[in-house]
């Protein structure tokens, strides 16, 4: 045996040590006393929990809010005023004393009292709608990369990545992709090629390009593959 056999036998490759959360170091699947750890169970595990706790992003409603808060405003002031001109022995407007007036001789079930009932109370349904739903309908949730990193992905522009896959994709002439909150619909034309082979490529690549947007809530993939229509 040579010098540099009997060097190459007596060298050996040390394992190498990953930082744990903590600072201390260990190795990878194996904990202090010898034994295995679940690592790989762990960061599924965390990763499960991630995705559960993952929600939509919430829109500010400042439009709606800044509307009600005008209305109310206007109103408001427009009341204490005519009070406080009541309360200096001035007459009151004549809009109060109009609405003071039908009030006190029309029955409920007159239509000029139930039209201004049924408005005030969709738009009080409105409200409360606007107020519990998240709104941010266009903007996909994705899966969170950090504990205080939140990302969202637009449904256009997700539209646009998987059309792209799409025309890479043989036999594909032209391709429309609507992307929803829980849907990928796909309409493709193909121009040569079996349609069954187009679709079955069509589904190994945006499935594939649905994995990698990273998306929260996985998409349910829908492919249609068409002839071209004769002109």
């Amino acid at each position: 045996m040579s010098d540099e056999d009997a060097e190459r036998s007596a060298t050996r490759r040390l394992p190498t040590l990953d930082k744990t959360p903590d600072g201390a170091g260990g190795t990878d699947g194996v904990d202090g006393m010898g034994g295995a750890t679940p690592s790989g169970a762990d960061t599924a595990a965390t990763g499960t929990a991630d995705h559960d706790r993952v929600r939509r992003f919430r829109s500010a409603r400042r439009v709606p809010a800044a509307l009600v808060a005008l209305v109310l405003l206007a109103a408001a002031g427009l009341l204490l005023y005519d009070v406080a001109a009541v309360r200096a022995n001035r007459p009151a407007m004549t809009w109060r004393r109009w609405l003071a007036r039908e009030l006190g001789t029309r029955h409920l079930d007159n239509p000029w009292i139930l039209a201004p009932a049924a408005l005030a109370m969709v738009l009080g349904i409105w409200l409360v709608v606007t107020a519990v739903t998240p709104g941010l309908r266009q903007v996909l949730p994705m899966r969170p990369a950090a504990p205080d990193i939140r990302a969202g992905l637009d449904r256009a522009a997700a539209a646009l990545v998987l059309r792209d896959r799409a025309m890479e994709v043989a036999g594909v002439q032209s391709v429309r992709v609507a992307v929803s909150r829980r849907k990928a619909k796909t309409h493709a034309v193909s121009h040569f090629r079996e349609l069954d082979e187009v679709r079955a490529d069509l589904d190994t690549s945006l499935g594939e390009g649905l994995r990698q947007l990273g998306l929260a809530h996985e998409l349910r993939l829908t492919v249609d593959v068409r002839r071209p229509k004769k002109r």
